[in-house]
């Protein structure tokens, strides 16, 4: 007896091993693979700056650049097209840092690129909605409409606190910019590069730049730590009802994830399975709002190392902190019960029919290209 006792139990602790040295590889191969992707992404900046320098589509007072509408619509353009605000901010500060574009306009660039960023989520809702039945169809859906006006309730009046500092003075003289050092080290790392596509085309150098950019982004976000609804099944307690731990948290998925992106499609699975209620999403949604600046930042440093205008990119940043945490914090500390039924009475009537999410969907585009369109010709 005692001997099959023994014998039952050997099975159960032979695979124990295995486990943690395949955890320690995909460790290893996800930091393998970060450290790829990181210097892609720089490498993509420095090929991005090389051909805006060159470019006449970006010359001042060009249709797609006229003024910062223009600008405005065009980083809007950019984040629905790439399903992804990141790529078309750090061109905006490229183009900055190059002197391509103003520092207004970069401004406003960026934060067309936040506001169209958050489409994704919509997506991810509707796609995951055809899945699901009928009662699970309107959670993801609202889910996403939630998200979509949360980050233009934040960044709107942001972005007019963000122009106002931008325009003063006394910020117009900070002077912050990536050490000396860096550009030397880029020019160790990447000068062999930026040497044998010298004589590229600066609309095709910016492009594959771009493209770069793009592929980089997608490479960090698969090399970060998943944040999957599994994560949460054993924590649905009350913190998750909380308004400043919710609020933490989505600050937190952001900066460990690098992407606002994911941080918001993963509140689509979790509502649907039910780990999570809507309604107590909506301080989550502001912090990862509030947090995605925080990379933002990193790139602004990045794109001003060895540029014309190397602190441009980081006033930019910086000013869109300013103004939206303001706005975020005002409405967290003073105005979160109005604010809570506000948008939540906003999702309701639009999820409400499909014509109405249909006509709501439209306007995320109509919108911006409205603004791109009307700006260009105005000038």
């Amino acid at each position: 007896m005692a001997t099959d006792e023994v014998q039952q139990r050997e099975p159960a602790q032979t695979p124990v091993s295995k486990p943690r040295r395949s955890s320690g590889l995909g460790t290893a191969w996800r930091i393998v693979r970060l450290v790829g992707a990181l210097y892609l992404f720089v490498g993509a900046l420095q090929l991005m700056k090389t051909g805006a320098g060159g470019l006449d589509i970006f010359t001042q007072g060009g249709f797609l650049v006229r003024n910062a509408g223009s600008t405005l619509g065009l980083g809007w353009l950019g984040a629905l097209f790439t399903l992804s605000g990141t790529p078309p901010a750090a061109a905006a500060l490229t183009l900055t840092a190059t002197g391509r574009i103003s520092e207004i306009q970069g401004f406003t660039m960026v934060t067309g690129a936040r506001l169209g960023a958050a489409f994704v989520v919509l997506l991810v809702a509707v796609l995951y909605a055809s899945r699901s039945g009928a009662g699970k169809r309107l959670k993801t859906v609202s889910t996403a409409v939630l998200a979509l006006a949360i980050t233009a309730v934040i960044y709107v009046p942001g972005a007019i606190i963000g122009l106002l500092l931008l325009r003063s003075e006394p910020f117009h003289n900070v002077q912050l910019s990536a050490p000396p050092q860096f550009s030397n080290l880029v020019d160790i790392l990447y000068g062999w590069v930026l040497n044998n596509v010298e004589t590229w085309a600066p609309g095709v150098l910016f492009v594959v730049g771009f493209a770069l950019l793009f592929a980089s982004f997608k490479l960090i976000d698969a090399s970060m730590p998943e944040v999957n609804e599994d994560r949460f099944q054993g924590s649905r307690l009350g913190w998750l009802r909380s308004k400043w731990p919710m609020f933490l948290l989505g600050i937190v998925v952001v900066i460990a994830t690098l992407s606002v992106s994911v941080a918001l499609t993963v509140l689509v699975p979790l509502v649907a399975k039910g780990y999570v209620k809507r309604e107590h999403l909506i301080p989550y949604i502001v912090g990862a709002d509030l947090g995605t600046l925080v990379d933002k930042l990193v790139v602004a440093f990045l794109a001003g190392i060895g540029a014309v205008h190397p602190a441009a990119p980081v006033r930019i940043i910086l000013a869109e902190i300013v103004g939206t945490a303001l706005i975020g914090m005002i409405i967290m500390t003073l105005l979160y019960k109005p604010f809570r039924r506000g948008v939540w009475k906003f999702q309701r009537q639009v999820t409400k029919s499909k014509p109405r999410l249909g006509v709501f969907t439209a306007l995320l585009f109509v919108t911006p290209l409205a603004i791109l369109v009307v700006s260009g010709f105005v000038g």
